[in-house]
């Protein structure tokens, strides 16, 4: 299976909440996609099914493929600690996921494509692998000549909202101070569910 470029909606309505983030399509139609999406009656879901539909959600919000995810899984298991919180930890210091946190782009896909089209610098020099596993201490920055890059511009807060991240909106670049708290990680992810599915 190849990266979803579909519509993000179709996908948000799909699980039921804004994975991709504010969507006001979403909030219009907020019931399963299809003819039948308001009418349709769900079947009850098996156990494996509410699992796999979890581990989905965390794919999909996090833009990454099927083996990638089974990958980082089984990194997160080997690290001490509860393995879904490790995998949320290693989700959320991806170079792409920290370039969306810090809201030099506006969605996780927009990240990811600055990145790999080298806009983006990590420790001062350029990295364009969105996958890289960005350390406690670590700088991000954008490049000097992509600065007046409108989707840049329109998208950089006043202030960052997290508060396991620094960012200067002046200088467009920022600190990635320390892993979150598992609190601390807005989206509501059930990590034990996709634990008892690779536990299987």
């Amino acid at each position: 299976m190849a990266r979803y470029t579909g519509p993000s909606t179709k996908i948000a309505r799909k699980f039921g909440e804004p994975i991709f983030g504010t969507d006001k399509d979403f909030e219009k139609r907020n019931y399963p996609p299809g003819q039948h999406g308001l009418a349709k009656k769900r079947k009850k879901q098996s156990e494996y099914g509410i699992q796999l539909r979890e581990k989905q959600k965390v794919k999909y919000a996090y833009g990454i493929l099927e083996r990638q995810f089974r990958n980082t899984y089984a990194r997160a298991a080997r690290m001490k600690g509860q393995k879904g919180e490790n995998l949320l930890f290693l989700l959320e210091s991806r170079l792409d996921n920290l370039v969306y946190r810090m809201g030099i782009a506006p969605t996780r896909a927009a990240a990811r494509q600055l990145v790999s089209h080298c806009h983006i610098t990590l420790n001062g020099a350029v990295c364009n692998i969105p996958s890289t596993t960005v350390k406690p201490g670590d700088s991000i920055a954008v490049r000097e000549r992509s600065k007046s890059l409108e989707v840049i511009t329109a998208s950089v807060p006043a202030a960052c909202k997290y508060s396991w991240l620094e960012f200067d909106a002046k200088t467009l670049s920022g600190k990635y101070l320390n892993v979150p708290v598992r609190e601390e990680i807005p989206e509501a992810i059930n990590e034990q569910l996709i634990v008892e599915l690779y536990s299987k």
